[in-house]
């Protein structure tokens, strides 16, 4: 019976420890759906409280730290550029970001999680809401592709974002398509701030251009399978000269 006893509760311990690892997994995964939700619909205040007390983002070459840098990135560059002062859409603007193929791992502690996911972002001003002299903003359609490898922090019982670590990879004009996308056809930040008022707080010295460059993000986790951890192939420089004739 003292045996029995023994193997029931060494039972109940595992069976709860894979539930606050199921309740982490799905709290991770809504974190990260809802901030998709919110900047869907410019909702730039309610972004930035998903964030930790110690976080940063890395978006294209920049790192934007603490809650300052989020707030600078979100607020004040975004916003202004989007939806001038309103915390919310506006007629006529659409950025749509879908969250895709979240891959979470949760540290043994609960405390902390890293993930690996994609966004595939449609976005645009409408013809009727584009006159640059009347609104500020031109007509334009483009897409948007990029990775995610972010890391999770629980903060009093509720996990925040941590590091947003977003890496664009492709974009595009809706009506030419990516086939057509010039080469650095995204300019990266060259000032820090304050210099550049809305700049990053630190450039990033590694390799961030956008298809046709085809860099591999690092990834966090071990291959599925063997267990090893995943090397990530060298990339072909876009101006080594490459062609199809060199497969």
């Amino acid at each position: 019976m003292e045996d029995r006893i023994k193997n029931l509760e060494a039972t109940v311990a595992g069976l709860s420890r894979q539930v606050r690892l199921l309740e982490d997994v799905n709290a991770i995964r809504r974190l990260q759906y809802a901030y998709g939700y919110f900047i869907d619909k410019c909702m730039y205040d309610e972004t930035v409280d998903l964030f930790s007390s110690d976080c940063s983002v890395w978006f294209m070459n920049g790192i934007f730290k603490g809650r300052a840098g989020v707030i600078r990135l979100y607020i004040d560059r975004f916003r202004k550029n989007f939806t001038g002062d309103r915390n919310g859409p506006v007629p006529g603007f659409l950025l749509d970001h879908p969250q895709l193929q979240a891959i979470i791992d949760v540290a043994p502690d609960g405390l902390s999680a890293r993930v690996r996911a994609r966004s595939t972002m449609q976005a645009g001003r409408h013809k009727d809401y584009s006159d640059p002299e009347r609104f500020g903003w031109a007509t334009r359609q483009w897409w948007e592709g990029g990775i995610y490898e972010n890391s999770y922090v629980k903060e009093d019982g509720v996990w925040k974002i941590q590091v947003l670590n977003y890496r664009p990879f492709w974009h595009a004009d809706f009506a030419t398509g990516w086939a057509y996308s010039p080469a650095r056809y995204v300019p990266p930040f060259t000032k820090l701030h304050p210099e550049d008022p809305l700049g990053p707080d630190q450039l990033l010295t590694e390799s961030r251009e956008l298809w046709p460059n085809t860099d591999v993000v690092p990834f966090h986790y071990p291959h599925p399978v063997t267990g090893k951890p995943i090397k990530v192939p060298d990339s072909i420089p876009l101006d080594s000269g490459w062609t199809p004739d060199d497969v």
